[in-house]
């Protein structure tokens, strides 16, 4: 056999590794998934107890089918929120060993602020429906019509506000990550700032009303945590440009 063929077989087997590695952590993943969902399943009447003790409405069934629809959607929340630290970790334990101890210990401590962002953002998103949006547009009624939510509508509409929030809540992080694998640059992220205004100023229009103070509100967070993400980039940047200096003076 040629030393060619060799190393194409090598590669092949190499990469047939990686994919089971891969396919177990997933499936690992997914047990996680469903023990959560039905943990979420189980105790689903607390947890609508919870997001109802905020706000003072009646919510109305209409359709057998949106019973159903809650349920999943309750439990998918605490399926999606229970597995994201062991989906983390397996990411981690997939790459780990083409990083360096440094990196090793710098990437695992990115585990926990991807959690608490994630919640801290539905914590957010929730704080901001029930104390801005859903007052809002309840006072628009001015009582002219009589008030009727029915349960999948409200949970719809509450779940679409909560979760942009967590996955928003991730920019710096994100930001943190891909200044390490020197994909964007503290620099770049100024450059683009108007333009990141921009978007976060639409997405928060898609969240919220239409009133431009209500959106203004929405907005400013996102903003916020653009500008938290540039001086977290600039952190990691200098230390990557300090590491490398002192590679360089060592060679």
């Amino acid at each position: 056999m040629s030393n060619e063929q060799q190393y194409s077989d090598t590669t092949e087997m190499n990469y047939l590794d990686h994919f089971s590695e891969l396919r177990k952590r997933l499936i690992w993943t997914a047990i996680v998934f469903l023990i959560f969902f039905i943990i979420g399943f189980l105790y689903v009447k607390d947890i609508e107890q919870f997001f109802m003790k905020d706000i003072d409405i009646q919510l109305t069934l209409i359709a057998p089918g949106e019973i159903i629809w809650i349920y999943f959607m309750m439990a998918f929340l605490v399926g999606a929120v229970g597995t994201i630290p062991f989906l983390c970790i397996q990411i981690w334990l997939f790459v780990r060993p083409g990083l360096t101890t440094k990196e090793r210990r710098v990437s695992l401590s990115y585990i926990p602020a991807i959690f608490i962002l994630f919640s801290g953002g539905l914590v957010f998103g929730y704080y901001v429906f029930v104390e801005l949006i859903l007052p809002f547009l309840l006072s628009l009624n001015d009582g002219m019509f009589n008030e009727m939510f029915t349960v999948e509508n409200y949970f719809r509409f509450l779940f679409r506000v909560t979760f942009p929030f967590a996955v928003l809540f991730e920019i710096p992080i994100i930001t943190m990550f891909l200044t390490s694998l020197g994909i964007v640059t503290p620099a770049f992220l100024r450059k683009t700032r108007k333009y990141a205004y921009f978007i976060l100023i639409v997405i928060g229009t898609m969240i919220s009303p239409p009133d431009f103070i209500l959106q203004i509100v929405v907005a400013i967070p996102l903003i916020i945590l653009y500008e938290i993400s540039v001086v977290l980039s600039g952190f990691v940047y200098r230390n990557k440009q300090k590491k490398h200096e002192t590679y360089m003076d060592e060679s």
